[in-house]
């Protein structure tokens, strides 16, 4: 199943530090985990949420994960039709990793009018991520 999920700044580069492998942890007060099913939820998130918050940057990454795996998890619907996502306990997620194929991508990037750092031309991220030679 092809997923996205909407980071900011501090989880993109928690994700570049596995280069591209697995999402982080998730923090006390986050019971879940939740990717999301289509490219314009995602996008709405990290346009419209993260550029407000701490970072200022908002980003959509793509990954895929097993079928057989993600198919125990219900797609939640929450709001409008597109507001699609699965809800993964934040406890199940080292082997919600396990059964991610291949690199998580990034494939938008959104900036805050309060952003301050150097973005790379060359990748449009922030050249202070911690991202491994490729």
């Amino acid at each position: 199943m092809l997923l996205y999920r909407p980071v900011g700044l501090k989880e993109l580069d928690l994700i570049a530090r596995t280069n591209f492998k697995a999402f982080p942890p998730r923090l006390p007060v986050q019971p879940i985990f939740y990717p999301v099913l289509n490219f314009e939820y995602a996008q709405k998130i990290a346009r419209d949420w993260n550029t407000k918050s701490s970072g200022h940057a908002g980003f959509v990454t793509k990954f895929e994960v097993q079928d057989s795996y993600v198919k125990k998890f219900p797609v939640q619907t929450v709001g409008s039709r597109i507001c699609q996502e699965l809800w993964v306990p934040a406890e199940e997620l080292i082997e919600f990793n396990r059964h991610i194929l291949g690199e998580i991508q990034v494939v938008a990037a959104y900036y805050g009018e309060d952003f301050r750092g150097e973005i790379d031309p060359k990748t449009n991220l922030p050249k202070s991520l911690k991202i491994p030679a490729l």
